[in-house]
């Protein structure tokens, strides 16, 4: 059992207690006794509008299947139904026009355009590497991928010819972000500053090179003789090296697996060595002990003569989760668990407080800003709350007005349809709205879920609401006044070894008016950093804002399959896809606690998943047994076929426990069965509740002391 203690009414784990107080609290010179004091109050007034919020989602959504079960013609009554969520509040009036106020806003939200990364944050490594990511090699970003369209790289050292082919695109790419005046970077020999077509390109030079500025973001061009790559140049440049993610989110929720205090105090200790500056991690490679940590800034003298100083780590946002999950490392004084969002608001924001003094090694906001990601809000009443809670959680913490910044994710369909409203709800202190298309889907199929059976998966991205969506979140988030106040972002690239496909088509991304959008490494962040070369953001936005909002309608239109006699082979088809994917990220989930990994697919194609790709597949799968397009027998016949698959794929792991043949007594297949078998039922098809409950049964029968 773990040790609990008193705290103004509260029950607190021990560990976690021990840690507010030692080292969250300590440095800030606060009071144990009244945080605590105040926090409990903070709960007594937000836990209970919690709640209500939460069963106002489950009414609604109530009052939403039991339309569709009376209104049942097919093409749905566009008309009608919308008429219909007006009427029971789903729907909301547009807001009268207004500019949002945020202030305060570092200038990698507001004024530049570039790559995101989101991080777990239970992994230090992968949250130092992509604090670090703000520059990146353009070399080998190209050597080591498939983006460069040459011939791959030899094993057995450094390929001349694959070097050869990164060198010649690099030169292609520094004559289309700063072109020469009447000649070509080809042509350089390395000497001084050659003549750029806008000699204000030029920003700083140092030591080792040149720094260049393109669309707000910076090249630098290094010069070194004595390395291996520079030997071989004719101006002797060894690197080019792009200012890549210019902001990372580190993720508390859909890329992690934290059920209880042991895991929330992980998330909270690696948030504040961060923001502190002395996170490290130290690794065994090529039988040497590395230690990494967070990159300092970077210096250089300044075109005019002046010191240049920039930032050498990303800008950091912090997401906390939604509102539906509580966590038992804090009790109310009643005995429930505390609404895990709350009390991410409240930690995560005393932890940012100590980059708000200056506390720590570097400066994360130079404006003194906080920037908290809020996920998974349903309409602008649940914005609201978000807008209250973070002024209370201020208060709670002596901070000033509006300290704390949100970042609204358009990924539920009431915050899609109603996002101006929801926009409106957070003026003060909005720097972010991003499409979340996976988790989108998933709550478009539960919404809708009785209205008939949807169309296969793959086909979702060519259903008219999805195009509406993206339109509508940039061209709303321009006609509230984002533009130069805060980001505007697109969703994830989820193929991290596919950078050629993403070059060809994230680009599309920026083109559309998105001045950032996910990425699922560093190397990708440098890679879709070309893109932001290629197109002025600002620029669209520009145009785009002269644009209408495209109108709900289609945004409303439900993604139903015209007819559902599909072959059985089909249905086969479609069940194996669902049922490999859940089954291979759920055995992580479950057993290894891994929240956000590499996964193969079907065909063997590592793509990122998270809670919001399984909760696509799991909905996908109940709403066709719901609708009879397939048989609960059918749906077992894949699991069992497709547990033997993921078995395969996970061979060489000597830490996994099979899946196949093991359905009775494995507790990530009871886990899978649940989601599926259970899905229906599940709250906005969310697949937190159970994950969460068989990820604790998962850790009680691996150590049962803790139970």
């Amino acid at each position: 059992m773990t040790q609990t203690i008193q705290k103004a009414g509260l029950t607190v784990d021990a560990a976690l207690a021990a840690f507010v107080e030692t080292d969250v609290l300590a440095p800030l010179g606060r009071d144990p006794a009244a945080f605590w004091s105040g926090f409990a109050a903070l709960l007594a007034q937000f836990a209970p509008r919690n709640a209500a919020l939460l069963a106002k989602r489950d009414a609604l959504q109530g009052h939403i299947d039991a339309w569709h079960e009376q209104h049942n013609a097919r093409p749905v009554d566009g008309a009608a139904y919308r008429a219909f969520l007006a009427e029971i509040g789903y729907l909301v009036p547009e807001p009268a026009p207004f500019r949002i106020a945020t202030a305060n806003v570092d200038r990698e939200i507001a004024a530049m355009a570039g790559p995101q990364l989101v991080v777990p944050v239970l992994n230090a490594r992968f949250l130092l590497n992509a604090a670090n990511a703000r520059w990146g090699s353009l070399y080998d970003a190209w050597y080591g991928t498939d983006a460069l369209d040459a011939p791959a790289a030899r094993p057995g050292g450094y390929d001349t010819a694959r070097g050869d082919a990164v060198i010649k695109a690099g030169r292609a790419f520094l004559d289309l972000a700063a072109p020469l005046d009447g000649s070509s970077w080809s042509e350089w020999d390395g000497a001084g500053v050659p003549g750029l077509c806008n000699p204000a390109q030029f920003v700083a030079r140092s030591d080792h090179g040149l720094l260049l500025c393109n669309h707000g973001l910076h090249i630098e061009i290094l010069i070194d003789r004595a390395h291996p790559v520079g030997a071989t140049d004719a101006a002797g440049v060894a690197d080019i090296v792009l200012e890549s993610a210019l902001t990372t989110i580190v993720d508390l929720e859909d890329s992690v697996a934290a059920v209880d205090a042991e895991d929330k105090l992980a998330a909270y200790r690696n948030w504040l060595g961060v923001i502190r500056g002395d996170l490290a991690e130290t690794f065994t490679k090529g039988g040497q002990a590395l230690t990494r940590e967070l990159a300092p800034d970077r210096v250089w003298t300044g075109a005019d003569g002046t010191v240049l100083t920039l930032p050498g780590r990303s800008l950091m946002f912090v997401r906390n989760v939604g509102h539906l999950m509580t966590n038992p490392a804090i009790l109310l004084p009643g005995g429930g668990e505390v609404p895990e969002g709350i009390m991410d608001a409240v930690l995560t924001s005393a932890i940012g407080a100590h980059d708000v003094l200056g506390l720590g090694r570097y400066k994360n906001s130079a404006h003194g800003s906080i920037y908290i990601v809020k996920p998974k809000m349903h309409g602008p009443e649940e914005c609201a709350f978000t807008n209250d809670l973070f002024a209370a959680v201020e208060d709670l913490l002596e901070l000033p007005r509006f300290t704390l910044k949100v970042g609204v994710m358009d990924e539920e369909r009431r915050t899609s349809a109603n996002l101006g409203a929801c926009i409106a709800a957070v003026q003060d202190r909005i720097a972010f709205i991003n499409t979340g298309f996976l988790d989108r889907t998933g709550d478009e199929i539960h919404t809708s879920m009785r209205a008939g059976a949807m169309v296969r998966k793959g086909a979702m991205k060519q259903s008219a609401w999805i195009d509406a969506y993206e339109k509508r979140n940039v061209a709303i988030g321009l006609a509230c006044g984002l533009s130069g106040k805060a980001q505007i972002g697109k969703g994830m690239w989820a193929a991290p070894d596919r950078m050629n496909a993403m070059m060809i088509e994230k680009v599309g991304h920026p083109r559309a008016g998105a001045n950032t959008a996910w990425v699922p490494s560093p190397t990708a962040a440098t890679l879709h950093a070309m893109h932001y070369h290629q197109v002025d953001v600002f620029d669209v936005q520009h145009d785009l804002a002269e644009q209408p909002v495209p109108e709900l309608s289609a945004l409303l239109t439900i993604p139903l399959a015209e007819a559902t006699n599909w072959p059985d082979a089909e249905v086969r088809e479609e069940l194996d896809n669902n049922c490999q994917g859940l089954l291979g990220y759920v055995v992580r989930w479950i057993d290894a606690g891994v929240g956000c990994s590499k996964v193969p697919d079907l065909n063997d194609i590592g793509l990122m998943e998270d809670r919001a790709t399984l909760r696509i597949s799991s909905q996908h799968i109940a709403n066709w047994l719901l609708h009879g397009v397939c048989t609960k027998e059918q749906v077992l016949d894949s699991l069992e076929r497709m547990a033997a698959k993921v078995d395969g794929q996970n061979a060489g792991d000597p830490a996994y426990e099979p899946l196949a043949g093991n359905a009775a007594s494995s507790i990530a297949y009871q886990a899978a069965l649940d989601l599926i078998f259970k899905g229906v039922e599940q709250p906005s098809g969310y697949t937190e509740p159970l994950l969460h409950a068989w990820r604790r049964k998962k850790k009680a029968a691996l150590s049962p002391s803790r139970g």
